[in-house]
């Protein structure tokens, strides 16, 4: 995939940001548990950047636990969805490959959903100059369980429809990128689950940015085929998403 290609993709949001605040899965309270862990501090008081913030999914969470959290979103569309759902966040436009943000002025940096996004050899340096000593970037994706026998036939139905998608989601190799830079880094898996209607899961799917960059008449058939399999495997509408969920944090220096 071209660069230019990639910029289209990360640039499809804002027209889908409704359905992605709608309908996108949240995160269990876990996740914030392990957070605090690894990065060896509580979230309250905590001075937070939660950089390619989208509409705020995480970042209200964030702010729920104590943590006084500014959104980082280049997205125009993105932002004003953020902006009508929750006004009282502060939010900057900015990437996380160049922080709009002075040295050492953060505890902790956070990529929900967002870090495939970044240049890792850009936007690791730009974290560790605007953490503070002992501050920590967090990075976390929810990915479907595909050991499940529905979602890795849906994962299948999808590679078949549009063949050569990138399928962005989480780094893999994520430690190996942090490594050159001295940081302590520790990771948790965890599995949670939302019930959710066949409708809600085509929303979500609508906000792919796979799907958003298509033309609409080739989204709808796509969104249709996979409407109509979903209720073959679904008759009564609903059904139970599995996910896991990967978080990596990295402690700099104290």
């Amino acid at each position: 995939m071209t660069d230019l290609q990639q910029e289209a993709h990360a640039a499809s949001f804002g027209a889908v940001a409704a359905e992605y605040d709608a309908a996108r899965p949240s995160y269990p309270d876990a996740l914030f548990e392990e957070l605090e862990r690894l990065a060896g501090r509580p979230l309250r008081g905590a001075e937070v950047l939660d950089v390619g913030a989208g509409t705020g999914i995480a970042t209200r969470l964030l702010a729920a636990r104590g943590a006084r959290v500014t959104a980082v979103e280049p997205s125009p569309g993105m932002a004003a969805r953020l902006r009508a759902v929750s006004p009282e966040l502060p939010l900057v436009k900015g990437v996380g490959d160049e922080l709009p943000f002075h040295d050492a002025t953060a505890d902790l940096i956070t990529y929900a959903q967002a870090f495939h996004w970044t240049d890792p050899a850009r936007s690791v340096p730009e974290a560790i100059r605007v953490l503070r000593p002992g501050g920590a970037l967090a990075t976390w994706w929810n990915v479907k369980d595909h050991t499940v026998d529905w979602v890795g036939a849906m994962g299948a139905r999808l590679a078949e429809l549009l063949p050569g998608n990138p399928g962005y989601g989480a780094v893999d190799d994520i430690d190996a990128l942090l490594e050159p830079y001295g940081l302590r880094t520790g990771t948790a898996l965890l599995r949670w689950e939302r019930r959710i209607t066949v409708d809600h899961l085509i929303t979500d799917l609508t906000s792919r940015s796979y799907l958003a960059v298509l033309p609409p008449e080739r989204r709808a058939e796509v969104l249709a085929v996979e409407r109509e399999a979903l209720l073959a495997e679904f008759p009564d509408g609903l059904l139970t998403e599995p996910y896991v969920l990967r978080l990596t944090v990295a402690v700099t220096p104290g």
